[in-house]
């Protein structure tokens, strides 16, 4: 079991610090998180220090207000080229992907007006285009782009695993996966597990947090049952928690990580 966790819930002034208490918490890596502005490429020499220093970075998961699914053509070019760069950096760093959803917040088919700007078929067109574009970028980076399903009060278009799956193979793209979260999958999947193992030739990326978006242990998930899961299908992956804390983090961060390498029979 390869656990991570994102960078943002680290203590610490510089990323050596971070991956010093990250180790500490029973943490194999960091996740980063990549801002609009190719703020994660500004970042590469502070980045290429700390991996000299041992820091492993598996992934970066996009953090901006706007995605590559957005109705704005200005906007989603941006979202697009912000991917692209967040694509060639993991790949610098020798990462598995770069982690998107189609859109965040930008509209939800359960809350007014519920009929959304664009048709259908128009977000299909819209997201086999992009998929299709950073797919290359990931290709030629050695890399994955990792498209996330969110749940339907998050986005209206890309939902479970297998609207994902059916997207990323549509493209005829291997460097097109998909990103399987824990919380999304409890609120929209019938059963996670057997989305799993119907989706799992696709899955290239895994966070964790549970029923209620707090860290693993805090909700009411089956654990140990999502990981025999996951070595059932073949999944040797990163687990990156991608959490709220329930408290301070040098407490219920440590008891996560204990609790889920326990959970697969594995000393803490």
């Amino acid at each position: 079991m390869r656990l991570a966790v994102q960078e943002q819930v680290l203590p610490g002034d510089t990323m050596q610090a971070k991956w010093a208490t990250a180790l500490d918490w029973g943490f194999d890596a960091v996740e980063l998180r990549g801002r609009g502005g190719h703020a994660l490429r500004e970042r590469l020499p502070e980045l290429r220090a700390a991996q000299r220093d041992g820091l492993v970075m598996p992934t970066v998961c996009v953090e901006m207000d706007h995605f590559i699914g957005d109705f704005d053509p200005a906007r989603r070019a941006d979202a697009l080229a912000n991917m692209a760069s967040q694509l060639d950096v993991i790949g610098e760093l020798g990462g598995v992907g770069a982690m998107t959803p189609a859109s965040w917040g930008m509209f939800s088919r359960r809350l007014p007006p519920f009929t959304p700007p664009r048709s259908p078929e128009g977000d299909r067109e819209v997201l086999l285009d992009a998929l299709g574009r950073l797919g290359d970028v990931a290709a030629r980076a050695g890399t994955a782009l990792l498209l996330e399903p969110l749940n339907r009060y998050e986005d209206h278009m890309v939902n479970t695993l297998g609207q994902a799956a059916e997207l990323a193979a549509a493209t005829g793209l291997s460097s097109v996966q998909v990103g399987a979260d824990t919380y999304h999958m409890n609120i929209e999947e019938a059963d996670p597990l057997a989305a799993l193992r119907e989706h799992a030739g696709r899955i290239g990326h895994v966070q964790l947090s549970d029923s209620n978006r707090l860290e693993p242990g805090a909700g009411h998930l089956d654990w140990a049952a999502l990981l025999r899961c996951l070595d059932d299908i073949g999944y040797d992956g990163w687990l990156a928690f991608e959490s709220r804390l329930s408290g301070p983090a040098d407490e219920v961060l440590p008891r996560a990580t204990a609790m889920l390498r326990s959970a697969r029979g594995v000393p803490a």
